[in-house]
């Protein structure tokens, strides 16, 4: 499949983020900040339980054996998702998520400079840097 097709799946992926972020923080309002988090996990855990039924073809059973750092990523969820609804009312969608791409630029040039967590090593080059940069300054003038 062409690469290009996943560009397009992985900008989908960004509205649907966004989305769910706004949708979240007008429910956190409503319910609670912490509720609507747990809100969300659920009925996802729920549909997730669904597809597993049907589509699974893994090992869940592994998650036992497995080291303990590759369990954190659902906790990482919950502290990303209740972060942004908190943050979505008091900042605005548009900030609270390009603060979170930036956030996530940075830490990902980090974990592919360094290849950690088992991804592989891409050299930090100097485009890399200045696109980082002049997405802060970016931010900065969104702010």
């Amino acid at each position: 499949m062409n690469k290009f097709v996943f560009y397009i799946i992985a900008i989908i992926a960004g509205v649907f983020l966004s989305t769910e972020g706004a949708i979240y923080a007008v429910l956190g309002d409503h319910i609670g900040k912490l509720e609507s988090s747990l809100y969300n996990f659920s009925i996802g855990s729920i549909i997730l339980g669904i597809a597993l039924l049907f589509l699974g073809k893994g090992s869940l059973s592994y998650t036992i054996k497995a080291p303990k750092w590759e369990l954190t990523g659902g906790a990482l969820g919950v502290i990303y998702l209740t972060v942004l609804v908190i943050s979505i009312p008091l900042i605005g969608v548009g900030l609270a998520m390009g603060s979170v791409v930036v956030g996530q630029m940075i830490m990902s040039a980090i974990i592919e400079h360094f290849g950690l967590l088992g991804s592989e090593k891409r050299p930090l080059r100097i485009e890399k840097i200045v696109a980082i940069i002049l997405m802060i300054i970016a931010l900065t003038l969104i702010y």
